[in-house]
């Protein structure tokens, strides 16, 4: 797995909202952390590119989800989705 990021520079926007999405959909609170990273993969069987989720509301155990498309094209149905795994 390659761990560089995409060189489509990342939208802030983008980014603001899906961390809000994330937020209202796990009901969080403000002091939970939430990360996200876009990363490309050139392994056989990998998403080319997908955006990793991490919520960061147990220290060393953040819950992970990932979304098989870039951080662009993610909307709140994608975040709503991972509430069903």
């Amino acid at each position: 797995m390659n761990f560089f990021n995409s060189q489509k520079e990342s939208d802030p926007q983008q980014l603001v909202r899906v961390k809000s999405w994330v937020s209202e959909v796990f009901d969080l609170s403000e002091d939970i952390s939430v990360m996200i990273t876009q990363l490309q993969c050139t392994e056989e069987g990998c998403p080319p590119i997908e955006t990793v989720i991490a919520i960061m509301e147990t220290p060393g155990k953040p819950r992970q989800y990932k979304i098989h498309k870039p951080l662009a094209d993610v909307d709140q149905t994608d975040i709503v989705s991972l509430t069903a795994d």
